[in-house]
Parts: structure tokens; sequence; C-alpha cells
């Protein structure tokens, strides 16, 4: 038997009504990474410049993922949660901001401009996840620092910063106010590090 044309164009709505009812995936929570300003420095302004450039990072670490160690060196994310941007980023921009709450250093830029600085602090991020510790999760950052003068690439210092932070519960919001917690204390370790190097203000090669 042959359908006619309205019967068909029913049938082909039908389908089409039926299709709109299946269930829609849900947006993600987007977390920006939260962050307490340091204290203002009291001693005098620096005559240098310095460049705050993007971490190095592996694939895991470079991701906007909340990444969590449920154990050993099992991976795994956070579902329905995600950061605002790379971790990467985020710490870099945490660490920029901390240059400016304390004050010393007004000529500060990031890699994002093709600004050019007497100094670079570059390094390798190399954990930014939660881990399990028993029961408990712990907010854990790694990060491998570099000081390099521009002006002929040489290294001038170097450290590695680690900084452990107990979460005070399992669910998302806690992880991420231990995230900032951490990342608050390692952007106060690397300027605290960064301002007791020698460091001058050194002619621009053209």
């Amino acid at each position: 038997m042959k359908l006619s044309l309205c019967s068909l164009a029913a049938i082909v709505l039908g389908l089409l009504a039926g299709c709109s009812v299946l269930p829609k995936a849900e947006s993600p929570d987007i977390y920006r990474l939260p962050q307490t300003a340091l204290p203002r420095a009291q001693a005098s302004p620096v005559n240098w410049s310095l460049r705050v450039d993007t971490p190095q990072a592996a694939r895991m670490v470079d991701s906007s993922r909340i990444n969590v160690l449920p154990q050993g060196d099992v991976v795994s994310v956070y579902k329905g949660a995600r950061w605002s941007d790379n971790g990467p980023t985020l710490l870099r921009n945490r660490v920029i901001d901390a240059f400016r709450d304390d004050g010393r250093i007004g000529a500060l830029s990031s890699d994002d401009s093709s600004l050019q600085a007497d100094y670079a602090l570059a390094g390798d991020l190399r954990a930014f996840q939660s881990e399990y510790q028993g029961s408990q999760p712990v907010v854990v950052i790694r990060f491998d620092a570099r000081l390099v003068q521009n002006n002929g690439l040489r290294i001038i210092a170097t450290r590695r910063f680690e900084v452990s932070q107990p979460v005070s519960g399992t669910a998302v919001p806690q992880v991420v106010a231990a995230f900032g917690q951490a990342s608050d204390q390692l952007a106060s370790q690397l300027v605290a590090w960064t301002m007791q190097q020698p460091l001058q203000a050194h002619p621009q090669v053209n």
C-alpha cells in the first residue's frame, strides 16, 4: 500500500518529535582558580623587568580537566567540572597577580605579549592535581622553576617548588578551594625566591 504525501510527512514529523525527547548532555560546571591577594612589599621597587612564561607541561596537566589520582598511578578526572583555562595558564596568571600584589616589579608582562624583558620566569609544571592519601584528597602542585636572563639566554637560578594542600572534603567545590590555597602558597614562594636573586637591569640587544 502506497503512503500518501500527507501520511509520509506525518511519520517524518513524528520521528523528529521523538528525537527531541532524548536527554541532552549536561554542560560542565566551569571553575576559576580561587586566589587571595598577597600583602604589598615594603621594599623599594626594582629597576629590572620580568616576563612570566606559561609553564611547559605534559598532556595530562596541560588540560582544563580537574585531575585526580584516586589510587596509585591511576589518573581520573572530576566529572561535570572543568577549569576556566588549562592548568599551566591558570598558574601563570596566578603568579603574575602575585607579583602585581607584591608591587616591586613595575615592568611585568607575560608570554602572551611580544614585550622584551630583562628576565623570564619559566619552568615545567609537573603536577597540578588532587591525590588521595587514604580516604582524603590532597591537592599537589609541583613546579620546576627557571629564572632566565633574556640578554644571552643564561639560566640565573633553578628550584623545584612543591605544595601539598589537604582538602576539607571530597566535593568538587572543596577541591577547587584547596587548589586556590595551594596556588597562593606556590605563587608567594615564587615571588620571594625571585626577589632574593641578585638581579639588575640589562640593555636590550636589538
